[in-house]
């Protein structure tokens, strides 16, 4: 029997498209907002994840008006987009860890040295993105037959999976070493270090929930339960997705690019920009220009 390809077995949500086109779109011109201010530049494969997921979901806005003849691009722009979109938001995760093990001064609690943590990483992220970009291109070129761009597909996930999961795995080894032996800045800056490990392993673990959802979907086969109910896109992927941009959005790394001299300014709150004012206690301080006269510091504003 010959395969048919379908674009879509149900009639794409208008509204819950909308809604996470609202929510990514707030959420990536907030964390523009947040880069450009407290250049925090590693963050800037994190901004073009919010923004290939808020693309995705104006692909599928577009395809809800077209029910039920759906045209070719919309699809393939919400079908591309929101499957390597998490790679991006992974690249800048991984980085991240590497620089709280720098601002702790403890690489020796490391599994990995320093110099290459993030590289093996990011190769990794990298490896993961071309083979799911791929296997979307091979399932779109040829839609009489799917199956070999879903293997692929399904192979850059597991790899995703994989990656995620050892840096999980380094994370934790990481933060058991350094409670057992503690370095001066780890025991000064207690609360903010752990405050941005908790960040992390929220955005791991919500990936990681994500992608495996993602390969059970692509082994059932695009005929599968799951392609043909709408419901686990949103709940599986949108959200959990926007729950990544959150973590990273309130506990901003900005705050670790101060504390180890690569930046000047951080956010707190998402709004607030705040100047890093070094001191002997480490303190980082919301200063005013009155204030910033008294203590001798130069606002850049």
């Amino acid at each position: 029997m010959a395969f048919t390809w379908v674009f879509y077995y149900y009639d794409p949500s208008t509204a819950a498209a909308a809604i996470f086109i609202v929510l990514f779109g707030l959420s990536s011109v907030m964390h523009f907002y947040q880069l450009l201010r407290t250049r925090t530049w590693f963050m800037i494969p994190f901004l073009v994840g919010g923004i290939f997921e808020t693309i995705g979901y104006v692909g599928r806005i577009l395809s809800s008006f077209q029910s039920p003849n759906f045209a070719m691009v919309p699809y393939v722009i919400q079908s591309t987009l929101l499957l390597i979109a998490p790679a991006f938001y992974a690249a800048s995760v991984y980085m991240t860890l590497g620089r709280i093990i720098e601002m702790l001064d403890a690489e020796q609690c490391s599994i990995i040295k320093l110099k290459w943590l993030t590289k093996i990483f990011v190769l990794g992220d990298c490896l993961s993105f071309l083979m799911q970009a791929s296997g979307a291109g091979l399932m779109v070129s040829n839609s009489n037959n799917p199956s070999t761009g879903e293997d692929v597909i399904i192979g850059g996930l597991i790899a995703q999976i994989v990656f995620f999961g050892f840096f999980t795995i380094t994370a934790i080894v990481f933060q058991l070493r350094i409670a057992k032996n503690p370095t001066s800045r780890s025991i000064e800056e207690k609360r903010r270090w752990q405050r941005h490990m908790f960040a992390l392993y929220a955005a791991s673990i919500l990936v990681l929930i994500r992608s495996v959802v993602r390969v059970v979907e692509y082994v059932q086969g695009y005929e599968g339960y799951l392609m043909k109910h709408e419901v686990f896109i949103y709940v599986f992927d949108a959200l959990l997705m926007f729950g990544v941009t959150m973590s990273l959005q309130f506990i901003h790394p900005s705050e670790i690019n101060c504390l180890i001299g690569r930046g000047r300014k951080y956010t707190k709150n998402v709004f607030k920009v705040i100047e890093y004012v070094p001191s002997s206690s480490l303190e980082l301080n919301t200063v005013s220009p009155s204030e910033s006269q008294k203590e001798g510091v130069q606002l850049d504003v």
